[in-house]
This record gives structure tokens, sequence and C-alpha cells, in this order.
């Protein structure tokens, strides 16, 4: 799978896989606008890989979609109440604007980090704090949004646990956002899992 686009400012791509020898993958990116100037980045990893976890995050996508501007902690109750039958998922949300600013918040270990350009090449600006549970199963009593400045050309890298890592050593920000995706996809993914890297690379405030 390999999806791109832009929405706004923002250009984004998404590349993933299914477990080697499996025909669906439980990890699902969700790309949305949220129709104030802002876009929407969910990924998910629907616990385990195949047919049940995939149910679970596709029932997190029909709720992100149709509830695409509530704010990021509301968006994770509801998910987690439309999976309380499934098998849960690792989920991490994230919004770019309206305005120069990220909020993100993350349930699981979904990881996701915001890049920028240094003196010496990529630098890593900051990484989401993730909260322990499993949204559809165990869902933390406190859900904090965290929000922070982004500046055009900052790139933001979401991943399942499926990608060996991702880290600022490992990207080029001058390459598209496809690429980078699509990059991190072949050369970091496990053989044991699902595996899904979304990169969204913000190019500035609307006029």
């Amino acid at each position: 799978m390999h999806e791109d686009g832009i929405i706004g400012r923002t250009e984004w791509s998404a590349a993933g896989r299914s477990l080697p020898g499996q025909e669906v993958s439980g990890d699902r990116a969700v790309v949305l606008d949220t129709g104030d100037g802002g876009a929407l980045f969910g990924v998910l990893d629907g616990l385990g890989h195949g047919g049940a976890a995939a149910e679970a995050v596709d029932r997190a996508t029909v709720i992100l979609s149709e509830n695409r501007g509530e704010p990021l902690d509301v968006l994770m109750v509801l998910c987690h109440r439309a999976m309380v039958d499934t098998r849960g998922a690792a989920m991490s949300l994230a919004l770019i604007g309206p305005g120069e600013t990220l909020q993100w918040l993350g349930v699981g270990n979904v990881e996701s980090r915001l890049l920028t350009k240094g003196p010496a090449g990529p630098e890593l600006r900051a990484t989401m704090l993730l909260t322990g549970g499993i949204v559809g199963y165990r869902l933390p009593a406190h859900l904090q949004p965290q929000t922070l400045p982004i500046r055009p050309g900052d790139l933001l890298l979401m991943a399942t646990d499926g990608i060996v890592a991702v880290g600022p050593e490992s990207v080029d920000l001058g390459r598209p956002a496809a690429t980078i995706a699509g990059d991190l996809l072949a050369r970091d993914a496990k053989e044991t899992d699902d595996a899904l890297v979304l990169a969204a690379r913000y190019r500035g405030a609307c006029p």
C-alpha cells in the first residue's frame, strides 16, 4: 500500500504492507482534511495481525472520518467505544494547523517524531509522549494532547512497531514525502509483523 497527496500546506505519504504471507494488514493510515485549514493524521496498529486486527482499525477509521473536527482526546474516546468488542489497537493522532501548530496524542506504541533541518542535517525536534494502553480495551484515565510549534519544512513521521526505527539519521529531508515513506518501509520493515510509516511535511501557513 502506498498513498500520497497534499492537504492545505502539508505534503503527505503513507507506505505499508501486511505481514509476509498475509493478505490483510492490521496497520492503517488515516489522512483527513478537517475543513478549517487543518490536516488530521492517524496511524493505527490493530492488536496482532490479519483480519481481526484489520476489523478493529477499520472501525476506528470510520469514526475518525465522521468526527474529524473533534479534539484529539475526544476522537480517542470515540474510537475506544467503537472498538470495545474487537482486539483493539495502538493509535496515534496528529493535527497540523490551523496555524503553525502541531497537536498530537498517542495510546500504545505507534511512534511519532517531528524532524527539522539543522545546520548539520536533520534534527529531532520532538517525540510524542506515548501513554500505555490499548484503544478499545484499556484507555488511560487522562488523555492530554501535546501542542508544539511547527515550522515550514518540518517533517512529521509516524510508524507502527513493524518499523525497526524512525529517526533523523535515516531520513533525507530534501526528498519528497513519498520517497521518504517508501524508503523507510523498504529498509526498516520487520519480517515478523505488519508495517506502516506515514510522512507529512509542513510547507508553511496558508496566506
